[in-house]
């Protein structure tokens, strides 16, 4: 979502005559887009704060904002830490950052926030469809930083997906905090299947994907859409968080370990070859060692394709910061996300074996150490071998070498029909 949001915040600066370049340093606008969901990252962001007063104190008339997460409705203590800040800004409030570099630069900035689409958007690119969001974890805090759940029309989706396939894009990811919760706050209400199959009417779009999935709300209408529409990939991004159920409750998740369970199970069922990658915490307030062996649990009876581990870290302003005390040492954390990641590397080992000698679309979108890299229908990453180095171009490759993290091939001549959808 971050991401998103600084593309479209970087196509109103183009707008505005301005040009992105490499170093903070150097620039004359800054704009530091936060993240606070673990601690580590409001450390990353506080420390380039520092860096960046220097610059301001040696270049008193450059910008430095700040947007984000790390923003809340009340900025009286951020102005007080960081006083080189001259503007901050809520997510998706792009609003007070152009009016700021407008005033500076002289010039009407209204016009810019009309149309924020990258114009030299990237072949797969993201699209934030929902905005906010209305679960209240105990242990997040993005529901007091981005607000309630606003979804955006599917017409307006629409037009933006159709604007982006006439600039070169072949693939969306459709984005929310909660993505599942799209169209429930319209009236009639909607949902995302409405929307996967509006989007799929888009001449010259090839993929579509979205995340993140809250288990509530996959509901059978979005798991049935993914197996129906030929457009939207065969992979579900579906988090658990805890496979226990004390903990679970805690969490304020909304679901038990064996509702979790049977939503895999309809997804598996429903939809052929699907990928199912997950996002889970360790350490949470009294997690115990069975509980969090119950966790491993889940990971054993599911095997996910990928695993996104992370160790609970306490985020002031949150419930549980409140109610429920971090007594889950630091090194335990560290000891459960290693177990975590021997056994997933092992599971992934053995899934990613099973791509070995067959035949897969690929869609070419970059390179790196000097190979093209490119995407499964999976998100399985795959370096190609044998393919031109422009993106955008779909390639049937043969996998003749795999590890837990990615796939490696060549590009083969072969008919369309001929080559395995996955």
């Amino acid at each position: 979502m971050n991401k998103a949001d600084s593309e479209r915040l970087a196509a109103g600066f183009e707008q505005m005559g301005l040009s992105s370049i490499d170093d903070p340093a150097e620039a004359d606008v800054v704009i530091l887009n936060t993240c606070v969901v673990r601690q580590s990252a409001e450390d990353t962001a506080t420390g380039m704060l520092g860096k960046l007063k220097r610059v301001k104190h040696r270049h008193p008339e450059r910008i430095i904002g700040v947007m984000g997460c790390m923003v809340g409705p009340v900025k009286t203590d951020l102005e007080r830490r960081f006083p080189q800040v001259d503007v901050w800004a809520q997510p998706q409030q792009f609003e007070p950052i152009l009016a700021t570099v407008g005033s500076a630069l002289g010039m009407d900035y209204e016009g810019c926030l009309e149309n924020m689409i990258p114009a030299a958007p990237n072949i797969a690119t993201f699209v934030p469809i929902i905005h906010g969001c209305d679960k209240f974890c105990t242990f997040c805090i993005i529901p007091y930083r981005r607000g309630r759940e606003v979804s955006r029309s599917v017409s307006e989706v629409v037009e933006e997906v159709r604007l982006l396939v006439r600039r070169g894009v072949k693939e969306v990811t459709f984005l929310g905090q909660n993505v599942d919760s799209y169209g429930h706050d319209f009236s009639p209400q909607q949902d995302l299947a409405d929307l996967l199959h509006s989007v799929h009417q888009v001449d010259g779009l090839e993929r579509i994907r979205f995340l993140t999935s809250h288990p509530s709300d996959m509901s059978s209408r979005i798991i049935q859409a993914i197996a129906d529409l030929p457009k939207v990939c065969e992979l579900v991004n579906l988090p658990f968080q805890a496979g226990d159920d004390e903990v679970l409750e805690r969490m304020r998740r909304g679901y038990t370990r064996a509702e979790y369970l049977e939503k895999i199970a309809e997804i598996r069922e429903t939809i052929p070859g699907v990928a199912v990658t997950t996002d889970l915490i360790v350490g949470f307030s009294g997690e115990t060692e069975d509980q969090f062996l119950r966790s491993m649990d889940v990971l054993e009876a599911v095997k996910f394709d990928k695993v996104h581990s992370a160790a609970y870290s306490v985020r002031p302003g949150t419930i549980a910061s409140r109610q429920f005390p971090d007594d889950v040492t630091s090194d335990e954390k560290k000891r459960r996300l290693k177990v975590i990641a021997e056994f997933q590397d092992h599971v992934q080992t053995e899934i990613n074996s099973g791509y070995q000698g067959r035949e897969y679309e690929v869609l070419v979108d970059g390179h790196t150490r000097g190979r093209i890299t490119g995407r499964t229908r999976t998100d399985k990453l795959v370096f190609v071998e044998g393919a031109e180095s422009d993106s955008g171009r779909f390639v049937n490759v043969k996998i003749e070498g795999t590890t837990p993290y990615s796939l490696s091939g060549r590009v083969v001549e072969v008919e369309p029909a001929e080559a395995v959808t996955v």
